[in-house]
C-alpha cells in the first residue's frame, strides 16, 4: 500500500526549499499580483454595479440592454483587476527588496515602497505627477502600516 503524498510530513530539505521559494521577492510580488487581480475583479464588479458610465439605449430590447450592462460590468472588472494586480505586484516586490536590502522591518520600508509604487504608476504624467503619486502612496502606506502595527 503506497503512502498518500498529501498526508506525509515533508522532510527538512523540502521545508527549507519551500521556505526559500516563498521568501523570495519574485514569489511575493507574483503572489500579490495574483491576489490583487482577484480583489480587483471583485472590487470592479461591485463598483460597476453602482455606476453606469455608458447610457443604456432604452429603445433596445430588454435582452440587449442586459447584455450591454453586463459587458460594461465585465470590462470595468477586468480593468480594475489589471490595475490592482500591477499595483500589488509593484508594492509587494519593492517592499520586499527594500526590506532585504535594509535588513529591517519597519514603517520606512512601507513608505519607500509606497513612494516607488505611486511614482511608477504615475510615470506617464511627468515628474510633478510622479512626485504627487509618490507622496500620496507613501502617506497612505504609512497610515496603513501605522494602523496595522499600532499595538506592537
Amino acid at each position: 500500500m503506497s503512502s498518500n503524498p498529501f498526508t506525509r510530513t515533508p522532510s527538512q530539505d523540502e521545508r527549507a526549499a519551500a521556505n526559500k521559494v516563498t521568501d523570495s521577492c519574485a514569489f511575493k510580488a507574483g503572489f500579490s499580483g495574483v491576489a490583487g487581480y482577484g480583489i480587483g475583479l471583485v472590487f470592479g464588479l461591485v463598483l460597476s454595479g453602482i455606476e453606469f458610465s455608458t447610457p443604456v439605449d432604452t429603445s433596445a430590447s430588454t435582452q440587449q440592454q442586459i447584455k450591454t450592462v453586463f459587458r460594461d460590468m465585465g470590462n470595468k472588472s477586468l480593468s480594475s483587476a489589471k490595475n490592482f494586480a500591477i499595483m500589488a505586484a509593484i508594492y509587494s516586490g519593492s517592499e520586499c527588496m527594500i526590506e532585504s536590502f535594509r535588513a529591517r522591518n519597519d514603517i520606512y520600508n512601507s513608505v519607500a515602497a509606497g513612494c516607488i509604487t505611486g511614482g511608477t504608476l504615475a510615470i506617464r504624467t511627468g515628474p510633478r505627477g510622479m512626485a504627487m503619486g509618490c507622496a500620496g502612496f507613501a502617506a497612505f502606506s504609512a497610515a496603513i502600516d501605522w494602523y496595522m502595527h499600532k499595538d506592537d
